[in-house]
């Protein structure tokens, strides 16, 4: 009696135990149901909060559709450009140029001048005084001391003088640019140039002779005129780096005191910074084929709020890529908030386990 009461207690106790395990084992799989699903949904979210952020940056960082503030200048009769029957330098309008013009008509005249009248003085009193009707009979003196030192002592104090000058203006010319020189790729083509503002973004753009026709229409000289002209700031150093496609081409505006070749393979560096507003022009110094003749120079110099507009009329950035980039700091700065959600959501993955605990120990 007493073993089949035992084994009726045991048959209960065995299904109790089998029942408990089968209402608990369902609730263990909900629990780690919504965990799972809250480690999976913060991944899109991350992507939601990411994307808005990057559009108000791009927004930001994109440049003005363009400004219809610009309009080319006219040029100005004889400024700029060659004149009739000129016979002197074009009037400068750089530091260099004046320095180079002042060199020029201030020292390097005036001694070509003396030395030239001093010269024709002495052969014409030669011609007189010792001509064979006054002298029957020749002087037979070969040397002179005195007379030679003075003429290898006079020429060699006028170079030294002439040398002081000359190579502080040498060295001006070749001054590095400084940092804050707008530079401008220059590329000579047959038969026309190529300007780009990589700077400001301003891709290249091609620069060509316009027709008789279209000059006067534009109030230019003809053989100077172009459709498309360099356009810099007044008071700003330019920084022309200068290369050739083709043959060698020379980049040239005599009123800035500007000249160096566009040789193939080769990037030459020159500057230049114009002082004064205005259209000056230039031409290809560098015989280069056929269409030499036909390859111009026109280079507009403008206030550098005008300047801007033009920049921004090509659809450029006058500041520069300096300005532009802090705009991608607030990117960085956003950005790293949209991933805390996700570092959130790895730590409450654990939660599961916990849940789980309490079955392995039923």
């Amino acid at each position: 009696m007493k073993s089949l009461k035992t084994l009726v207690i045991a048959a209960a106790l065995s299904l109790g135990a089998v029942g408990a395990g089968h209402a608990q084992a369902p609730a263990a799989a909900p629990a780690e149901a919504p965990a799972a699903t809250t480690a999976a949904n913060p991944a899109p979210a991350a992507a939601d909060v990411a994307a808005p952020t990057a559009a108000p940056v791009a927004t930001e960082a994109a440049v003005p559709a363009g400004d219809a503030t610009y309009v080319p200048m006219k040029p100005t009769p004889g400024v700029g450009q060659p004149i009739d029957a000129g016979i002197d330098f074009q009037p400068q309008v750089s530091p260099v140029g004046e320095q180079a013009y002042w060199f020029n008509h201030v020292i390097l005249l005036p001694v070509i001048t003396i030395i030239t009248l001093i010269v024709l003085g002495l052969m014409l009193w030669a011609m007189f005084r010792f001509r064979a009707k006054a002298n029957p009979v020749p002087s037979k003196t070969t040397h002179n001391t005195f007379i030679e030192i003075i003429w290898t002592a006079i020429p060699v104090l006028i170079l030294a003088v002439i040398a002081v000058p000359s190579i502080r203006l040498l060295a001006q010319q070749y001054e590095p640019p400084s940092k804050e020189a707008l530079t401008i790729k220059v590329t000579g083509y047959q038969w026309y140039w190529g300007y780009a503002y990589p700077d400001q973004g301003i891709g290249e753009y091609v620069s060509k002779i316009l027709t008789e026709e279209q000059a006067k229409a534009a109030g230019e000289p003809y053989h100077l005129a172009v459709d498309n002209r360099m356009v810099v700031p007044v008071g700003r150093q330019v920084k022309l780096i200068i290369t050739g496609a083709d043959v060698i081409h020379s980049f040239s505006v005599p009123a800035f005191w500007t000249k160096m070749d566009a040789v193939p393979g080769r990037a030459n560096e020159t500057t230049f910074t114009a002082n004064k507003v205005g259209v000056y022009y230039g031409q290809c110094s560098e015989l280069c084929g056929v269409d030499h003749g036909y390859m111009p120079i026109a280079v507009e110099v403008l206030p550098v709020d005008k300047w801007e507009a033009w920049v921004r009329s090509r659809g450029g950035n006058p500041a520069g890529p300096v300005a532009a980039a802090p705009a991608a700091a607030p990117a960085a700065a956003v950005a790293t908030p949209a991933a805390t959600p996700a570092a959130t959501t790895t730590e409450a993955a654990p939660a599961a386990a916990p849940v789980a605990a309490p079955v392995a120990k039923n």
